[in-house]
């Protein structure tokens, strides 16, 4: 079938994620045919640079042929069976073994989930039970942020922070209240604080978290959601200062903390886990994504010690669980995908080499006239879109930072927008040339969206 042929059965049949489904119909979808390295490629042949490592997962890069091979391998032993009713397989045995090696010290047991969505819907039933067991059942109580992503599920949305999701899915999971995010350039920089110094701004954030404990109660308050770096959010690295003062409040009112590393796991930010390089040790960490490079669905629950210790000895049933928890075909490319990453050195090469280099290359776009803001932090990256004449955001009705991903699409190059944001997180395996030619293409998407801007007005524009 031809490029058209699919876009009408597509238009006929599909209704995608986070999308206007008309809109996209008139408009009509990309196809992706195939892929290789950091590379996809569409139905017209065009070749395009996955600046987005998929959906912040490929982290290995397309065409891993080991990975390939271990689900066909044990397809063809053990395709299936479930987890529940005192049974197990050797891939979900072993792949539990090997996260709780990577993982911090004080997390020794993994909980498997099929997506970072059920992760969470399982970290929302784990701090609950873990606080009914420890006699104290009134802490119910979670806070995120504002502006979070926990992923689509009632009980994800409910905790995630994200306004638009809360409009549709409403009425949200009770017990779930949000702070303000460590968003320095939005709300620091601009906004309400405008001209704040970030440190001041990051205790100014943790302040609020304080604030919010005080105000439900600290009695009621169950645990923190977070997650190291924001990532649907807008790669929102906080401010220094911002984590250290919310693990002092944490430590202060006994509060669990649920480390989210869905997008920052498995190496993204140059180390394992986005909790290692900011010191988190946390109770709780979701992970997905990069956990299988997305070349099969998994997700799950890495444990810390004092809540596993208490759901096994004084827990008696966890009424929780999926079908595909464990999944055997995935946990077998999970185990080798991990194996992979580890033996080939890709954490240390994405800390030592490839996000310093990123940084670098990434930073010279803060000379661009529309850029206000440009930063990295291992191998994510964003923009932040300013209006040159003014130096101020733009009035997000003008849609700039969806015009400048359509202009990187076209040339070439996935880079996201989060209202004017612009933020990549590419594949792992990404080589100093490769990233030259991100940032090329990400340079000639700013000058195509400044050339847009400064076209004059047509009459049938302004009517």
């Amino acid at each position: 079938m031809n490029t058209r042929d699919y876009q009408a059965l597509d238009r006929a049949h599909h209704l995608h994620p986070f999308t206007d489904f008309k809109a996209l119909g008139e408009e009509g979808s990309r196809i992706i045919e195939r892929a290789e390295g950091v590379y996809i490629y569409d139905s017209e042949g065009n070749r395009i640079l996955d600046g987005m490592a998929g959906l912040w997962c490929v982290n290995l890069g397309y065409g891993r042929h080991e990975l390939v091979e271990a689900a066909t391998a044990q397809l063809e032993r053990l395709p299936y069976y479930n987890n529940f009713f005192k049974t197990t397989h050797p891939p979900a045995v072993k792949l539990a073994e090997k996260l709780c090696d990577l993982a911090p010290a004080h997390i020794n047991h993994v909980f498997f989930t099929g997506s970072g969505s059920e992760a969470n819907d399982t970290v929302l039933r784990m701090v609950r039970r873990y606080w009914a067991l420890k006699g104290q059942p009134q802490k119910q109580w979670i806070i995120g942020r504002e502006n979070a992503y926990h992923g689509s599920t009632v009980a994800g949305m409910s905790l995630g922070g994200m306004a638009p999701m809360h409009a549709q899915g409403g009425p949200c999971v009770p017990g779930i209240a949000h702070v303000r995010q460590p968003y320095w350039f939005g709300e620091g920089r601009f906004g309400e604080g405008k001209g704040q110094d970030p440190e001041a701004f990051g205790h100014e954030c943790a302040a609020a978290l304080e604030a919010k404990i005080q105000e439900l109660g600290e009695e009621n308050v169950a645990a923190f959601i977070a997650e190291p770096v924001q990532g649907a959010g807008g790669a929102i690295m906080p401010p220094e200062s911002y984590w250290p003062a919310v693990k002092a409040v944490l430590a202060k009112y006994d509060i669990l903390l649920v480390a989210d590393e869905v997008i920052c796991g498995f190496g993204r930010l140059g180390e394992w886990f986005g909790s290692i390089h900011y010191d988190l040790k946390p109770d709780l960490m979701p992970i997905a994504k990069g956990l299988s490079s997305g070349y099969l669905p998994i997700g799950g629950v890495l444990v810390g010690d004092r809540v596993a210790e208490t759901l096994i000895e004084e827990g008696g049933e966890f009424f929780h669980g999926f079908t595909y928890s464990g999944h055997p075909a995935c946990a077998a490319v999970a185990l080798k995908n991990l194996e992979l990453i580890e033996a080939e050195g890709v954490v240390e090469r994405v800390r030592d080499d490839l996000g310093p280099y990123l940084a670098r290359r990434w930073g010279e776009l803060a000379e661009h006239p529309l850029v206000g803001d440009a930063r990295s932090l291992g191998l994510m990256g964003a923009l932040e879109l300013i209006d040159p004449e003014t130096g101020e955001r733009f009035d997000k009705a003008q849609g700039v930072g969806n015009l400048c991903r359509d202009f990187s699409f076209a040339g070439g190059l996935v880079m996201r927008s989060v209202g004017d944001t612009m933020i990549i997180s590419p594949p792992l395996v990404i080589t100093h040339d490769e990233i030259d030619e991100l940032v090329t293409k990400a340079r000639a998407a700013l000058d195509a969206t400044l050339a847009d801007l400064h076209q004059p007005a047509t009459e049938e524009s302004i009517a």
